[in-house]
């Protein structure tokens, strides 16, 4: 059960920056709904989701899809797991890419400097942090150092939706569910508290 009940009618100006979600999930997300309870909260991750978001060139949407959803399995957010394994394939993940995201340090779906990006995001992720000086010059082998500050971007604003959805028990969507059952299930993915 949800530690706080999502709003359903909001603040128009903030319902309006909303709809931006309808794009990467085809749904306002409850955790949107939930800090509509604080429209000023609402629209701060909005408009910092929109910029951390937002496509610059090389570190793609898709990439900074896949890096939150290893970001969120590393912090254990079963909410943002499913959100993100959503967008990715929303954004055009290959099928090889979905079904090997654990394997990237091998698999052939993954490039060197993707699989820079996604070590990047399993140290940043980490409590305490393991970001280490040998991950520090692998990533500038790839990376242009905007590049790096768009990744540590998606990494922190899933590292306050990890926090936010997991304290908060937000109830999962339906669409969410379903991307996470069918997409990472076999990996051990349950909807865990996240039910109404």
């Amino acid at each position: 059960m949800p530690l706080v009940t999502p709003l359903l009618e909001s603040n128009e100006e903030v319902a309006q920056l909303a709809r931006f979600f309808n794009e990467t999930l085809g749904f306002c997300p409850n955790s949107v709904l939930t800090m509509m309870r604080r429209p000023k909260i609402a629209k701060a991750f909005i408009e910092l989701n929109m910029a951390v978001m937002d496509n610059q060139g090389r570190v793609t949407s898709l990439l900074k899809r896949l890096i939150a959803y290893v970001s969120s399995n590393v912090t254990g957010c079963r909410y943002c797991q499913a959100h993100t394994i959503r967008a990715a394939e929303r954004y055009g993940a290959e099928q090889a890419q979905l079904d090997n995201i654990w394997e990237y340090k091998t698999h052939p779906a993954f490039t060197d400097a993707e699989r820079a990006a996604l070590d990047f995001s399993v140290a940043a992720s980490t409590v305490p942090n393991g970001v280490d000086e040998e991950l520090n010059q692998r990533l500038h082998q790839y990376w242009e150092e905007d590049e790096i500050v768009e990744i540590l971007g998606v990494i922190s604003l899933f590292g306050y939706l990890n926090r936010w959805n997991d304290s908060m028990a937000t109830t999962l969507e339906e669409g969410a569910i379903a991307s996470g059952e069918s997409l990472l299930a076999l990996k051990g993915w349950e909807v865990g508290k996240h039910t109404n």
